[in-house]
């Protein structure tokens, strides 16, 4: 008996297992494909957006933690770097004289006036003035003295413990006594006032 080949056309959908076996086994493999298919976009789709999405979160996050990583790796140097800071700060701050030392400042730079030789025809501490975080009481002078007196003057002052800001001008040297510099100064000195007392 010689069997015959099936075409397409012939196949009845209503009798599938008439078929010839190669065209049952096709058909299955179609059905099975389909199947694979769908479910695949039902359960799998939806569970690879989410991979997708937690796979950018975990970019995220790693980023994040180094980040967070590299500043951790640095905050003990930083710590120290900060205590540093804070320790010249205070030492800067002790500096600047307080309410109690300022009449001891006043006393001190007239005495290196003194010390140094200088004469002083004026020599008249101003009202206090407050800035922002931080007071100066300015001082009006009118001295006269060699070269060399003002230069150990200026020395003196610079050389006291507190600071004062001295600002010399009008300076002007008599005619009679080339020798002799006449000169119009203020000195002032900053006192911390923050947070007032």
């Amino acid at each position: 008996m010689s069997k015959r080949r099936m075409s397409l056309k012939e196949l009845d959908f209503n009798n599938i297992g008439s078929w010839p076996r190669e065209y049952k086994i096709g058909f299955c493999v179609i059905v099975g494909l389909l199947i694979f298919g769908l479910l695949w976009w039902v359960l799998t789709r939806q569970k690879g957006d989410q991979l997708e999405s937690l796979e950018r979160t975990e970019a995220d996050l790693r980023a994040e933690f180094e980040t967070k990583q590299g500043r951790a790796a640095n905050l003990e140097p930083l710590k120290l770097q900060l205590a540093q800071m804070e320790q010249q700060l205070q030492q800067m701050l002790r500096q600047l004289p307080s309410r109690t030392e300022m009449p001891d400042l006043i006393v001190d730079i007239s005495q290196t006036a003194l010390a140094t030789g200088i004469q002083n025809d004026l020599f008249q501490p101003g009202p206090e003035t407050p800035k922002e975080f931080y007071a100066e009481k300015p001082i009006a002078l009118r001295m006269v003295g060699t070269y060399h007196q003002f230069g150990a003057f200026v020395s003196g002052v610079a050389s006291l413990p507190r600071v004062v800001i001295l600002t010399m001008h009008d300076t002007s040297c008599a005619p009679a006594a080339a020798t002799r510099i006449r000169a119009r100064a203020s000195a002032r000195t900053p006192r911390w006032s923050w947070p007032a007392p």
